[in-house]
């Protein structure tokens, strides 16, 4: 076990959960207001990227977050390209 990994991986995962706060307020208000979601878009194929990356190092830990943190992005862009005219 790498320290490193092991930190970065709680980041991703605990910044995952936190995203998935934001995927619940938007289905919840079916309303995208005062956020960017090109900003969003970005990040999540950041985190697409890191689900490739992230085993290359053998980083699982990182991997396990990252797919945390890349599902709870991919879910609120699609839903705020759904909602984003209501």
């Amino acid at each position: 076990m790498q320290i490193p990994d092991l930190v970065n991986g709680l980041f991703e995962a605990v910044g995952g959960i936190m995203n998935w706060t934001n995927v619940m307020a938007l289905y919840r208000d079916k309303k995208v207001r005062g956020v960017n979601p090109w900003a969003t878009g970005l990040f999540t194929a950041w985190g697409f990227w890191n689900c490739f990356y992230y085993p290359s190092l053998n980083q699982w830990f990182s991997f396990a977050g990252g797919l945390i943190i890349v599902a709870g992005n991919f879910v609120w862009v699609v839903l705020a390209i759904k909602y984003r005219g209501k």
